[in-house]
């Protein structure tokens, strides 16, 4: 697969770095209030591979910050960085996409209304 970070598109850089989806989805709980590994594992369903890579490319691009909440054996909390808050409005705008573009699965769990991490506006 081509590297897109040296191309002179603005939006296939943004996208060589957040373009995964579950990265978004990471940041989507992270903004809802996951902060730790098991929070994420049971909010996505996702593997714990995954999980883990997806992580660890999401601190290495500055989306998320890898600190230790606990010693013994240590045990990290990962928050989001100002360019990972950042990224709010991206995914307020996909959801907005999906509202009207996209039918839900109806035998899925029905989502939050308006989830917390959305800005209200428009919606």
């Amino acid at each position: 697969m081509r590297n897109l970070s040296e191309d002179n598109c603005p939006a296939a850089r943004a996208l060589d770095v957040i373009g995964e989806r579950w990265s978004l989805l990471i940041v989507r709980e992270a903004l809802g209030g996951a902060c730790r590994f098991d929070d994420f594992r049971a909010r996505l369903p996702i593997s714990e591979n995954t999980l883990t890579r997806r992580l660890s490319e999401l601190v290495e691009r500055q989306i998320m910050d890898r600190r230790p909440y606990q010693s013994g054996p240590t045990r990290y909390e990962y928050v989001l960085t100002d360019r990972g808050r950042a990224l709010v409005g991206i995914l307020s705008s996909l959801a907005e996409w999906g509202d009207r573009w996209t039918e839900p699965d109806p035998s899925g769990p029905v989502p939050p209304a308006v989830p917390a991490w959305l800005p209200t506006q428009g919606r």
